[in-house]
């Protein structure tokens, strides 16, 4: 009696459970973003919030505003939350390792997006092949501007990994681009507008000859347009981007710059997302998830305004 007493007792409880529903708790993921001020940060918090239901995971999402030592109190709070993952985007090259340090020592596995601290790598990071894609830039500049002239590059966060790598990339392909001589570079500190447009101005004063600016982010390359326009020389100087931020795609297309590697920042947010999923359940994640970005001119920028991979 005791026996059918319980059965009938736990029949009662699952019918009482909605059909499909699960009965695990939702993984607890943080997300520290470096600065939602840009586009590029903007869209893989976006896809990272927008996939998590699906996929079984709640997110607590912090923003550092571009600046490190906030970021480092902020996943000090997140894994005072008991986070059980943390998908992490430095704020810069300053103190980077020590969010993944405090993460660690608790525990909590890490992915990073877009930058990866040497000192203290995340257990998985993903990030666009920006080596190879600022090459495809490169030559795609050397081609379209006839191999000849001054140019003049405008660095995003000196240390940070988009920066090192976008910079060896290009390097590759002015090497194979002797007509095209490099006459000034100047980094910026926050990837801003402002900063391209500052540095920009000041270059074509010191270099009066430039003819093509390379902005490692497109908000870089517009503040370089800007700039340009705001000169007035009377002749065509080529501007770059990278990132394929919404901005500097309908800049793109509309001819304001000349061409951007547009980033799979959809396709980076879901996979960050997923990879902190299984490292949670114990599965093994490729150190290095790098992703191909796709050169953009005015020919194909429509397509990925309308639909951003």
């Amino acid at each position: 009696m005791t026996t059918l007493r319980s059965l009938m007792a736990g029949a009662a409880l699952l019918a009482l459970v909605p059909f499909g529903a699960h009965a695990a708790e939702p993984v607890k993921i943080g997300l520290a973003v470096a600065n939602l001020q840009a586009d590029f940060f903007n869209q893989i918090k976006q896809s990272v919030e927008r996939n998590a239901k699906e996929m079984g995971a709640t997110v607590v999402t912090v923003d550092a505003k571009g600046d490190g030592a906030t970021q480092v109190s902020q996943i000090q709070d997140l894994v005072n939350q008991k986070i059980q993952a943390l998908i992490y985007i430095p704020a810069g090259a300053a103190a980077a390792a020590v969010p993944v340090k405090t993460a660690k020592a608790a525990g909590i596995p890490v992915v990073a997006v877009d930058r990866n601290p040497t000192d203290a790598p995340g257990d998985t990071f993903i990030a666009t092949n920006s080596v190879v894609a600022a090459k495809t830039l490169g030559d795609y500049a050397c081609k379209v501007s006839g191999g000849k002239g001054e140019l003049g590059i405008i660095q995003g966060q000196i240390g940070t990994t988009p920066e090192q790598d976008r910079d060896k990339g290009f390097k590759e392909a002015m090497a194979t681009c002797p007509g095209i001589k490099e006459v000034g570079r100047e980094a910026s500190k926050m990837w801003m507008k402002d900063e391209g447009f500052n540095i920009a101005q000041n270059m074509l004063q010191r270099h009066p000859g430039i003819t093509m600016f390379f902005g490692r982010a497109d908000a870089l390359a517009l503040g370089a347009a800007q700039a340009v326009k705001a000169a007035n020389l009377g002749r065509k100087i080529w501007v770059f981007g990278f990132d394929g931020d919404l901005a500097g795609l309908k800049a793109v297309k509309d001819g304001t710059l000349d061409a951007t590697m547009t980033q799979r920042t959809q396709a980076m947010g879901k996979l960050a997302l997923q990879s902190a999923l299984d490292l949670v359940a114990g599965k093994k994640v490729p150190a290095e998830q790098l992703q191909d970005a796709a050169l953009t001119t005015k020919d194909n920028a429509e397509q990925y305004i309308a639909n951003h991979p």
